[in-house]
């Protein structure tokens, strides 16, 4: 029996890169949506990755991304919203982009992309051949704390952790539906020492998680049989940091 793939938005990239190798070394097929086109790609798509183009700001495309995966396959094992963007507040209504635009992109790719593709692949979820399906949505540490200087992000992701709520109601009791709340998995190469150094102090742990302790979580939500509608936070102990 062929297995039922697990598709990850977002693959282009740093955590979804990381997932998706992941699991195509394991022979789990992947279904893998990026915006830009990037040399990792050919690598994943040489591993058998099936790899589709869409643009979440762009609500048509998403429904294509829907139509295409349903005409494709005929059950989903799980669904990673990894998909991201991150834009700081606008202080001024005269600079681009203004600020309610930041918080309709903020909203429109952290909550209403992942909120129609839940709806419309949720058919290929509970038709898995696998005991249970999951959706797992990539959140951050600043769902719950908030922040001053990307309040329309931090927002957005309070509301991608209420989806996770809504939809494993809805889908239960075979999909799962978690999220993880991670901070400081991984720093950008183009990250300085100094900021570095004030990022690490903020955690308990004095370190960077790491894509293998993401890797990890998510391997841990999959294979549960009895946690959904919760959302797991990965940040070293940030919270408990003065």
């Amino acid at each position: 029996m062929n297995q039922d793939p697990i598709l990850i938005t977002g693959i282009g990239k740093r955590i979804g890169l990381h997932l998706a190798r992941t699991f195509l070394d394991r022979g789990i097929p992947v279904v893998g949506t990026f915006l830009t086109e990037r040399e990792s790609l050919a690598g994943l798509g040489a591993q058998g990755a099936d790899l589709q183009c869409c643009d979440f700001l762009d609500d048509p495309q998403i429904g294509l991304l829907i139509r295409n995966i349903k005409a494709r396959y005929s059950g989903l094992r799980a669904i990673i919203h990894n998909a991201s963007d991150w834009l700081p507040d606008s202080v001024d209504a005269q600079t681009e982009p203004a600020p309610g635009d930041v918080m309709r992109r903020m909203m429109q790719v952290h909550v209403n992309a992942p909120y129609q593709i839940n709806l419309g692949l949720a058919p290929l979820l509970t038709s898995t051949s696998a005991t249970y399906a999951d959706i797992v949505h990539v959140g951050d540490y600043v769902s719950s704390r908030g922040s001053t200087k990307h309040i329309a992000y931090a927002a957005s992701k309070a509301a991608q952790d209420n989806l996770t709520l809504s939809f494993a109601a809805r889908l239960a009791p075979k999909v799962k539906v978690n999220s993880i709340a991670p901070a400081l998995i991984l720093f950008n190469e183009t990250d300085d020492a100094a900021y570095r150094e004030r990022a690490l102090q903020k955690s308990l742990l004095l370190r960077e998680g790491g894509l293998d302790e993401l890797q990890r979580a998510v391997d841990y939500l999959l294979n549960s049989q009895y946690i959904t509608g919760r959302i797991q936070h990965l940040d070293g102990g940030r919270h408990l940091k003065h």
